[in-house]
């Protein structure tokens, strides 16, 4: 046999062999997977990445575990492929478990794939995006599979504001496995076919007595609606990797970058429509998004967690081209007020801006926290320090504007210019007071309403009174807390003006290790 002969026959034994472990757990298997309705792992990363640029990494490696009959079901690859490529010509890194091998269970070998590509995201400072589809730790490797799980956990942490981590949850994400996803940025979530839960519906009703399915306890809607953890839930595989390709586009590669800076367009809709859209009742609602569209460029606002804590919109858009992140109080529900869960989506939102040097806008229309027994025993105070604590924290560009009302301690929690604002703007009529009229009159008035002949006139003529006095911005702005008071229609001018003057704004702020955040 020549010498050519010998290397043709080596080159089409190895095509062989990746064309064996593309297969994963076999063709039957796969089939399950689609019958699912679900993409296979090679599916899932051709669709998501550009043609071509995907370089797997430890294709070969297998376990090396033999207990309880593992060593019968060795297959390249463990359960997960790994590697990295370019979405939309930016560079990313990737591990995306393969359900049809022994269930995309992660085992000692599985953990440490994960851990090296999250290893050489860091180094090369570029994100990462895992999709999660496990059945859980492999049970028969014992404590290699948990040595696995707390590998990836510490790397997780490392990597917290130094690359952006993004986690899709694809299948079922039970037990251990959730964790990671609960340290990562970003959980996206597809509709029907994927859960997560720390203990399963077996369990619960054997501790508890409850009977709950899957989805109930763990699907889609539920992370969306209830808990808080999911920042967006797709219909199926594919329309849940688009959203991730566009999160993407908002994000640097890591944090001593910025995000991409794409050509200016303007609004949706015209902000000269502003002074009507919104009610000049201050005790009438409306939807925060038609503010945002009549702001940011066309097209650009990225709502995230959109059915949790609705009284509070986040969400990345673009101004001027310049990606920035929205904080804004919603007026159509709870009258925009902020709670538990709103501090907490709003709090963690602004921190993830401030590591990866995005700019936040935030508009304000806030009477005041959300009152009552069940939010003061589940500790709002605790939670709205959270967000006290991300504004004063955060060093990026910090652009306020004040639409309505500011009241209290909610009015100094959106980023008012006591937290270091950079710019706060008010609308005429605005109102910045400790609280509504009608709440101050009974408590500052309260015994001269009481001896007045007619109790209900004079109450009226007090509170006219206080709007008078505090209905207006012109109290805080003759004091420096507003920077100026403007028409509705000037502000996306007015916003874009000062992010650009603000763009590559530097702060230095007291050396420490760390802070104490009152998670």
């Amino acid at each position: 046999m020549n010498e050519d002969t010998l290397n043709h026959e080596r080159i089409e034994k190895l095509r062989q062999r990746k064309a064996e472990i593309r297969m994963g757990g076999g063709e039957k298997r796969l089939q399950a997977q689609r019958e699912k309705g679900k993409l296979t792992v090679w599916e899932r990363i051709e669709y998501f990445f550009d043609a071509g640029t995907f370089e797997e990494v430890g294709a070969f490696i297998e376990h090396r575990n033999s207990n309880f009959g593992l060593d019968k079901s060795r297959v390249s690859g463990d359960g997960v492929v790994t590697g990295f490529g370019r979405v939309n010509g930016k560079l990313v890194y990737m591990a995306a478990q393969d359900f049809t091998v022994l269930g995309g269970s992660l085992g000692e070998m599985h953990g440490k794939k994960v851990a090296k590509i999250m290893d050489m995201a860091l180094t090369n400072g570029a994100p990462v995006v895992m999709l999660n589809d496990s059945g859980g730790a492999r049970i028969q490797e014992g404590i290699g599979s948990l040595c696995g799980y707390g590998e990836i956990f510490f790397r997780n942490t490392l990597a917290s504001g130094v690359i952006p981590q993004i986690s899709v949850i694809m299948g079922p994400c039970a037990g251990g496995a959730v964790y990671s996803p609960g340290i990562m940025d970003f959980v996206a979530m597809v509709e029907d076919t994927s859960y997560m839960f720390i203990t399963g519906p077996d369990v619960i009703k054997t501790v508890t007595g409850e009977n709950v399915t899957m989805d109930s306890l763990g699907g889609g809607e539920v992370h969306m609606k209830r808990s808080g953890v999911a920042t967006y839930v797709g219909k199926d595989d594919e329309s849940t990797l688009d959203w991730v390709k566009i999160l993407l586009s908002y994000l640097p590669e890591n944090n001593d970058s910025v995000a991409t800076r794409t050509p200016s367009k303007l609004p949706q809709l015209s902000p000269m429509e502003l002074d009507d859209y919104v009610p000049s009742n201050p005790n009438k609602g409306y939807a925060i998004f038609g503010v945002v569209d009549r702001l940011v460029d066309a097209g650009s606002f990225l709502e995230l967690q959109e059915g949790f804590a609705q009284n509070v919109t986040i969400g990345f858009a673009r101004m001027d081209g310049v990606a920035v992140g929205v904080v804004a109080n919603n007026p159509k529900q709870l009258a925009g007020c902020l709670d538990v869960d709103a501090s907490d989506k709003a709090a963690r939102f602004v921190r993830f801006c401030d590591a990866f040097n995005i700019p936040l806008l935030t508009l304000v229309d806030v009477p005041g926290f959300l009152p009552g027994t069940d939010q003061e025993y589940n500790g709002i105070i605790r939670h709205g320090a959270k967000l006290l604590y991300a504004y004063s924290e955060a060093t990026v560009p910090k652009l306020t504007v004040i639409m309505r009302k500011a009241y209290g301690g909610a009015y100094i929690c959106m980023c008012s210019k006591h937290l270091g604002a950079d710019m706060v703007v008010a609308w005429p009529g605005s109102e910045i007071a400790v609280m509504g009229p009608k709440g101050a009159v009974n408590v500052v008035f309260r015994k001269e309403i009481a001896e007045a002949e007619n109790k209900e006139i004079r109450a009226k003529e007090l509170e006219q009174e206080y709007t008078d006095k505090f209905a207006n911005p012109q109290m805080a702005a003759s004091l420096g807390y507003i920077d100026n008071v403007i028409e509705p229609n000037q502000t996306r001018d007015v916003v874009i003006n000062y992010l650009r003057s603000h763009i590559n704004k530097r702060q230095i702020t007291p050396r420490r290790k760390h802070g104490n955040i009152p998670l």
